[in-house]
């Protein structure tokens, strides 16, 4: 079984739509026996709290529906997860700082870093932001 970790800040936007959108694909794909997904903010600012209403919206104009409650990233994620993939550079060096001997550097990637279609190098918050931006990020 291959186990994604998907990472943002708060948890509420980007990093549960990542996991909501792979878990579609998934569940699409039969592939439900062999990839299994979550998500964690690396602040604790949100944790217990539904994915944001607004990022909702935009992922129900896709057909996915935004499920889970927000927790924060620990420590044991290095060794629950295969991949963790952060949205932007500032989650990425959030949770390399948590990896202080650097055994799981290998296992943290950004996002982006897996765009074939797109030219970004991070996953934009779209949180203090209008509608579009949280289209964009779905």
């Amino acid at each position: 079984m291959t186990k994604l970790l998907f990472v943002c800040l708060g948890n509420i936007c980007r990093s549960p739509s990542a996991e909501n959108i792979m878990n579609h694909l998934i569940e699409q794909a039969d592939l439900g026996d062999r990839i299994t997904c979550d998500s964690a903010g690396t602040g604790g600012y949100h944790i217990g709290s539904p994915p944001d209403k607004r990022m909702a919206v935009a992922a129900r104009k896709r057909d996915i529906e935004l499920l889970g409650a927000a927790r924060q990233f620990q420590r044991k994620d290095f060794e629950n997860f295969d991949l963790i993939l952060a949205m932007d550079r500032d989650n990425y060096r959030n949770i390399l700082a948590l990896d202080q001997g650097g055994k799981y550097r290998d296992k943290v990637r950004l996002m982006c870093d897996f765009c074939q279609k797109y030219d970004l190098k991070e996953v934009p918050d779209p949180y203090y932001g209008g509608p579009e931006g949280f289209d964009r990020v779905i």
